[in-house]
């Protein structure tokens, strides 16, 4: 059954927005609208074959729609998974009785199954690809005892570079073979290493691993790590591994212990011995807005403090921008950088280093999915604030016009030929949802032209006017087409008592609608007449409306 599921979108037909009733109606709401539509659709009310026929395939879309939703085990299904769900096999098995809850967890489980058939072909490959670069000849050599000047062209070299990559193998559905190699090379001296990891899930408390590698400088590699919850707020590593050379065995151990302070705090404690002994103790803090960390480490050769700062745009973009400070017995860096997404998959980021003695770098990564390019430049040895200034204004400039003349013009093509091939696909659909629109407004007429007369009675509500679809408004866009539809009659049809309401659903499930612009932003232009005054509101696509209520006037003239 899950792998009828296998397809991310769900059908488009929303049996809410059909019947114009809440997400969460009461079964009196969904039989007093199923009753209303019944009563306009219903075939014996047409003798006009080509309208009875018509009549016949929405009257059979409202009665499909309402035996879903007034079905409490078919509406939990539809509610989870949309239409799609009610169309596979395997909900039989599952008992009538049972909550919404429980159909999901039977989901699950099945999705589970469906997992374990694709865990063969399935990897996760990770890579790293880091080039570092020497420019220090951009800035040293305006340094009066520079001498080393050949034809005033400055030379900047490649001094380093490393490339890993790593693939995860599923074996069983609680055994991973992870292999994982990299090549390095740094001042002409190059070398590599190859390794492999057998990790296995041992419970849905922890996992053990075991690791094997060998290189050409370090010699053969054995280590074992281990993973356990302790409790649900607290957990602990234990990693411990034996490096041989021909300088004899090398031992080490790190332990972590880890701990949740509160929902969005955790607190580390670490200690390592062996090559380097240490002990480090760090507190991450990580919202949706901000990620805060202090880490405190003592040990041989290093002991320093660090704290770092990030905030989080909540924009389309997901804009980062971070600094922080590390001081110890190397000397001091500091560090500010920020990060942004590109496309949908990619993600560029420039960080500024200052640090004494370092100097000045820059450092340079692009994500794209699961591969990572990373370019660190050394600018110079010194603090030197024209190397500082390069290094913050260079990239963000460099990045403003590959935005506006590549990144910017690439995406919007991305996205217009994606909705091309989508409208193409959708199509058919789209023309059997128009005709069935087309047919729905030709079978209200009769039943507007009563209401259009009851609500003159009383100066009621009048729809003298509705659109639906794009709307293009603003003056850049007015190379843009806009794409709506009439639809007063079929918004007169729902008025009931001087008053129209819709739900919070697309309106393109309404009676008598249908989506004119495919993948595209819509909303809904009302004019109408209200106790003899005429209004005029605008609403999004899915925002609920009430009317009147809300809106604003415009002079008669008008």
């Amino acid at each position: 059954m899950a792998s009828a599921l296998d397809d991310d979108e769900i059908c488009n037909d929303d049996y809410y927005s059909l019947l114009n009733v809440r997400r969460e109606a009461t079964q009196e709401e969904l039989k007093a609208a199923y009753r209303r539509l019944c009563m306009l659709y219903h075939p014996d009310k047409h003798r006009d074959p080509e309208l009875k026929r018509q009549a016949e395939t929405l009257f059979n879309l409202v009665h499909e729609a309402y035996e879903v939703l007034s079905d409490p085990q078919a509406r939990a299904i539809y509610d989870i998974y949309g239409k799609r769900g009610l169309d596979v096999d395997g909900w039989e098995v599952v008992e009538r009785k049972r909550s919404p809850a429980e159909i999901r967890e039977e989901y699950e489980r099945l999705q589970r199954e469906r997992e374990e058939r694709r865990l063969q072909q399935r990897t996760n490959p990770k890579g790293t690809i880091s080039v570092g670069i020497d420019a220090t000849d951009l800035f040293d050599r305006y340094e009066e005892d520079y001498e080393d000047m050949v034809g005033g062209i400055p030379h900047i070299e490649i001094n380093r570079m490393q490339i890993s990559q790593s693939i995860e193998a599923p074996l069983t559905t609680k055994d991973t073979a992870i292999l994982s190699g990299s090549l390095s090379t740094h001042n002409g001296n190059g070398g590599g290493t190859i390794n492999l990891a057998l990790r296995r899930v041992t419970s849905a408390k922890g996992w053990g691993e075991v690791e094997l590698g060998a290189g050409d400088s370090h010699g053969p590699l054995f280590g074992m790590k281990i993973f356990r919850n302790l409790t649900p707020r607290c957990f602990a590593t234990a990693q411990c591994g034996l490096q041989f050379s021909s300088r004899g065995v090398r031992p080490g151990v790190t332990t972590v212990l880890a701990r949740h302070l509160d929902k969005n705090t955790m607190g580390y404690l670490q200690w390592r011995w062996g090559i380097q002994s240490s002990m480090n103790t760090s507190i991450v803090r990580d919202t949706k807005s901000t990620h805060f960390t202090l880490a405190v480490q003592l040990g041989i050769p290093h002991t320093f403090m660090m704290m770092s700062y990030q905030y989080k745009f909540q924009d389309e973009d997901q804009t980062k921008i971070k600094g922080s400070v590390k001081s110890g017995f190397f000397g001091t860096v500091v560090e500010y950088g920020a990060e942004r997404k590109i496309s949908r998959h990619s993600v560029v980021g420039a960080t500024v280093s200052v640090g004494v003695p370092q100097g000045v770098s820059l450092k340079i990564k692009l994500n794209r999915a699961s591969q990572t390019y990373f370019f660190p430049i050394h600018l110079t040895d010194q603090l030197l604030p024209s190397a500082v200034f390069y290094a913050t204004v260079g990239p963000l400039v460099f990045y403003l016009a590959i935005q506006q003349l590549i990144i910017r013009p690439y995406v919007r093509a991305q996205k217009e030929q994606e909705l091309e091939k989508h409208r193409e696909s959708s199509a058919s659909n789209i023309a059997k949802k128009k005709q069935e629109a087309e047919a729905a407004v030709l079978l209200m007429q009769e039943s507007v032209r009563r209401i259009i007369e009851a609500e003159e009675s009383r100066m009621g509500l009048i729809i003298l006017n509705a659109w639906y679809g794009k709307f293009v408004t603003d003056n850049s866009r007015k190379h843009e087409r806009a794409k709506v539809i009439d639809v007063t009659v079929p918004l007169q049809c729902l008025v009931k008592d001087s008053k129209l309401i819709l739900t919070e659903a697309s309106k393109s499930g309404l009676p008598g609608f249908y989506d004119p612009c495919v993948g595209e932003e819509k909303s809904l232009k009302v004019l109408y007449q209200f106790r003899g005054v005429m209004h005029q509101v605008l609403s999004g696509d899915t925002e609920p409306l009430r009317i009147p209520k809300q809106s604003h006037r415009i002079d008669a003239d008008t």
